[in-house]
């Protein structure tokens, strides 16, 4: 799921009348990210993927950025803990983890 359309932290959803998970930006330090071969990165979502079906609902993946020598991933979570969790089950450095406190894209200034 992408999260399109997904209300801000605090507001309730439409379907559950409960408060959304709050959204995360993790960065992580990996030397050479944006060389990892397909295989590499499967490997790595893969692992991702096993260790999120064990925590939920605490935590869903929303996407990933590859760059250089880091990797940005786009978490929702129940709480910082379950992001860092999540990372030392995987084996995943989490060297920043940052609560997303909104999010604002070119509509936001029309």
């Amino acid at each position: 799921m992408s999260g399109v359309g997904r209300p801000p932290y605090g507001h309730l959803t439409p379907y559950t009348k409960e408060p959304a998970m709050p959204k995360y930006v993790i960065e992580r330090e990996l030397p050479g990210a944006g060389s990892l071969s397909t295989d590499e990165l499967h490997a790595i979502s893969a692992k991702s993927n096993e260790v999120l079906a064990a925590m939920a609902p605490r935590a869903q993946w929303l996407q990933s950025y590859v760059t250089g020598d880091k990797i940005y991933c786009v978490y929702m979570a129940e709480n910082e803990a379950a992001v860092r969790e999540h990372a030392t089950a995987g084996g995943f450095p989490a060297n920043v983890v940052s609560r997303v406190a909104t999010v604002i894209d070119p509509a936001t200034g029309e």
